[in-house]
């Protein structure tokens, strides 16, 4: 069994989910992190979500300042009005990034399904998101597991509740660090089932 941690960040408005980050670790050492370019994109769609992505204080405090930023001479030319540096190698089409979420997933055998576990911690919206990529939920990719397991839900299944559970020390709302974290957590609730 292969577990793969991972995070969304997103928008969300009671209705929709707007994907904004992922971020993916494997218990092989294999990393994956991409932001949505839709956020990046010219047209009317992109603008829109921009402009309900800064009216949301949270997100502002919390998301945005983790997306990649400008280096160099970038930074002094890049204009007020963006959220993140647009042209950073993480920023992707959400096609592109289905297509790498998929590999990600089915790891380094294309010929051989693994058997993978999804994790995440309160999971539900990041499942979604995931799910979306490829459309409806029977959409999902062979290989590509129809559920999350949520790490909430083994910390309560052990009777701990949040304050019980490692501390994330840097990058929360990073979906990267945040993923790293997951596996952090999830790792720690295996070794204290292994020995109860």
């Amino acid at each position: 069994m292969t577990a793969l941690d991972y995070d969304w960040e997103f928008l969300e408005d009671g209705k929709t989910i707007e994907p904004i980050s992922i971020g993916m670790v494997a218990d092989d050492g294999r990393t994956y992190y991409a932001v949505n370019a839709r956020l990046a994109s010219h047209g009317w769609k992109g603008w829109r979500l921009r402009r309900r992505i800064r009216k949301h204080k949270w997100l502002m405090e919390n998301v945005i300042p983790h997306l990649p930023k400008p280096s160099g001479d970038w930074n002094l030319h890049m204009p007020k009005s963006w959220l993140f540096n647009y042209h950073d190698p993480a920023v992707k089409p959400m096609q592109q990034i289905a297509d790498e979420v998929q590999a990600f997933i089915l790891g380094t055998d294309p010929d051989e399904l693994p058997d993978v576990e999804l994790w995440a911690n309160y999971g539900s919206y990041d499942h979604v998101c995931l799910a979306q990529m490829w459309g409806r939920m029977i959409d999902l990719p062979e290989g590509v597991p129809m559920f999350t397991n949520d790490v909430q839900q083994e910390a309560r299944r052990q009777g701990l509740s949040w304050k019980d559970l490692p501390k994330q020390e840097s990058g929360e709302h990073n979906a990267l660090a945040d993923a790293r974290h997951n596996q952090v957590v999830r790792r720690w609730l295996a070794s204290r089932q292994e020995t109860s």
